[in-house]
């Protein structure tokens, strides 16, 4: 794997906006890995754990997951009670409907130390790509209920009714929708569909190389038309045709776990895991990387606060509105938030 001098020394213009959303009264934030913005071009919608993190939204199962709040931070609409698992990837499309990659399912854990695993539920659900309409109606499903389970993937071999741990998903100006799948253990891959949901073709492997994934992470696209992949377990980004050819892999943006670019392809990178989850690349410093996605240009970087964090720290997805402002989605350290960045 290519390496690189840490870039952790470009400026930072931006001052932190805490507690900019609002919740409901009585309501806590739990982990938010994702965040997106509205075609409005300045409300925010997040997916965020239910007031905890895992399985948070079994256990608080009237939570709504899907968030969306306006420019005074006010809490505007939500939805997804009862549907979503493990909200782990958000992406709003051009017609304002709502992508939620739920990356786990409901099936029981057995649990620490042994001892038998709860009765399976009547209805297994997660691992899906569920499409949402601005006001939570669903319209489309990716995926089979639940997935498959990682001691059956191999009898199951390359079928494309299932995803096991999802990402993130993109949609295309021509509607072809793109699925990052790969998050721990099995495949790491991208799949793509058409705009009715029926697929078209995957490309990747598990591997360091051109059109190799480790983990990839989350989705962007530029002006061009290009897929950038944030492959978090390479420490890249790779830059790839919608056919699954390989372009380019930039490595100035660090670990990252979000990606966004904007209408002038301003990128916009989060690296929650360097040099804690991840302490093998600990010389490069956690934060949000913003460039140039035309040019590979890295401008500023916003650092993580708390440099002595352990775990996943700062923001692991991000955006940018119309205005430039940023909004940084944080898992942890618990409980998790959204902070925002104006200049």
């Amino acid at each position: 794997m290519a390496t690189m001098a840490p870039t952790n020394s470009a400026p930072n213009p931006y001052r932190t906006i805490e507690g900019w959303a609002k919740m409901p009264a009585g309501r806590s934030w739990g982990s938010t890995s994702s965040v997106d913005v509205d075609r409005d071009g300045v409300s925010i919608w997040v997916a965020e754990r239910c007031s905890t993190n895992q399985r948070g939204c079994l256990i608080n199962n009237t939570l709504d997951p899907v968030l969306k709040f306006d420019a005074n931070g006010n809490l505007v609409e939500s939805f997804g009670a009862g549907l979503i698992v493990w909200p782990h990837g958000i992406h709003v499309d051009r017609q304002g409907n709502v992508w939620i990659i739920d990356g786990q399912d409901n099936r029981p854990q057995t649990p620490r130390g042994g001892g038998a695993a709860p009765p399976m539920p009547a209805r297994i659900y997660g691992q899906q790509v569920i499409k949402f309409s601005p006001t939570g109606e669903v319209l489309m499903t990716l995926g089979r209920a639940g997935g498959v389970p990682m001691d059956q993937m191999a009898a199951a071999g390359a079928r494309q009714d299932f995803f096991w741990q999802p990402n993130d998903a993109y949609v295309a100006p021509n509607g072809d929708i793109f699925v990052a799948e790969g998050h721990g253990q099995g495949r790491n891959r991208i799949i793509k569909f058409n705009a009715q949901g029926q697929y078209l073709m995957e490309f990747g492997t598990t591997g360091t190389g051109p059109v190799q994934f480790n983990q990839p992470h989350s989705l962007a696209m530029d002006s061009q038309g290009r897929l950038f992949v944030a492959d978090r377990g390479n420490n890249r980004i790779q830059i790839l045709d919608q056919n699954g050819g390989f372009i380019a892999e930039w490595y100035q943006f660090s670990r990252l776990s979000g990606i966004y670019i904007d209408a002038n392809d301003i990128l916009y990178g989060a690296d929650s895991e360097s040099g804690s989850v991840n302490p093998d690349h600990g010389t490069w410093l956690r934060g949000i990387r913003v460039g140039n996605a035309r040019t590979g240009e890295l401008m500023y970087h916003i650092p993580d606060p708390n440099p002595a964090c352990s775990g996943t720290c700062t923001a692991e997805g991000v955006v940018a509105d119309r205005n430039g402002v940023i909004y940084g989605a944080e898992v942890g350290p618990a409980p998790g938030r959204l902070q925002r960045y104006v200049r």
